[in-house]
C-alpha cells in the first residue's frame, strides 16, 4: 500500500501540472547537470515499467562518454542538439527474439520471475498460445517489434517521472536504426545482436522555455463513452 502524505486530489494536481509543464525540449542548458540520485530515480521509474508477459525485454544504455556521442550524431541525425547539450541520453534497448520458448524467457521465467520449475513447461505454452494468437510469432520482424512496443512502455514512465520532479525531457526516433546497431555493437553494447536500438530519450534542463503552449486535442475528439 502506498504511504500517501497527500490527498488524492493534490497528486492529480500535481501528476496534470507535470504534464502540462513538460515538452519535447529543443536544446539543453549544458552547464546544468541531473543529480545522481534524481537520474537513479528516473532509471527505477523505467526499471519498475509493466511489460508483455511480464518480461522485461529492455536494457537502458546511459550515454555519457562524449565520445561515443560524437559518434551518434552521425547516425541520430535527430538527437545531434540533445547529444551536445542534455545532461543523461539514453538508448533504450529492445531485446530480440523474445519467443516463448527462447534462452532469455527461460532463464527470466525461473531467475526472475521465480517460478516454480515444474511449473515452466505450462507457463511456457500459455506463452505460445498468446504469441501465437497476437501473430508475433510470424517471423522476426513482428517478433522484434513485439519487444520494441514494451520500451515505450519504460520510456512513458520515465519521462513522466522526470517531469514530476522538474526534469526535461526529449523522447526521439531520428535514427538510422541499422547504422546505429552497427556503432553499438561496435561498441560492445548490444550482447553479440541480442539487442537493438529501439527508441532514444535526452534529460536534462531545457535551455528556454517553448515559444507556445502545450496543444493538444481536446478530450471530447479523443473520448468516446460506451
Amino acid at each position: 500500500m502506498l504511504n500517501q502524505t497527500l490527498d488524492k486530489g493534490q497528486i492529480k494536481e500535481l501528476v496534470l501540472n507535470a504534464m502540462n509543464h513538460r515538452h519535447a525540449t529543443k536544446e539543453y542548458d549544458k552547464d546544468r547537470k541531473i543529480s545522481d540520485a534524481d537520474f537513479d530515480y528516473i532509471i527505477e521509474a523505467g526499471r519498475l515499467s509493466p511489460s508483455s508477459l511480464g518480461s522485461e525485454p529492455w536494457k537502458f544504455l546511459v550515454i555519457q562518454d562524449p565520445v561515443l556521442r560524437e559518434k551518434m550524431m552521425d547516425v541520430a541525425p535527430g538527437a545531434v542538439e540533445k547529444l551536445k547539450t542534455a545532461s543523461h541520453f539514453v538508448v533504450i534497448l529492445a531485446r530480440k527474439g523474445v519467443r516463448y520458448d527462447s534462452e532469455y524467457l527461460l532463464d527470466h521465467m525461473k531467475t526472475v520471475q521465480h517460478f516454480p520449475e515444474d511449473m515452466l513447461a505450462m507457463i511456457s505454452e500459455q506463452y505460445k498460445h498468446f504469441q501465437e494468437g497476437r501473430n508475433i510469432l510470424d517471423n522476426s520482424r513482428t517478433l522484434d517489434d513485439w519487444s520494441a512496443k514494451q520500451t515505450y512502455i519504460a520510456l512513458g514512465n520515465m519521462l513522466t517521472a522526470a517531469a514530476m520532479i522538474g526534469i526535461d525531457s526529449t523522447p526521439m526516433e531520428g535514427f538510422y536504426a541499422d547504422k546505429l546497431d552497427a556503432l553499438l555493437e561496435k561498441e560492445g553494447l548490444l550482447e553479440d545482436s541480442a539487442y537493438s536500438a529501439s527508441v532514444l530519450a535526452a534529460f536534462g534542463y531545457r535551455k528556454e522555455d517553448p515559444k507556445r503552449p502545450k496543444t493538444r486535442k481536446s478530450v471530447e475528439k479523443l473520448v468516446k463513452w460506451i
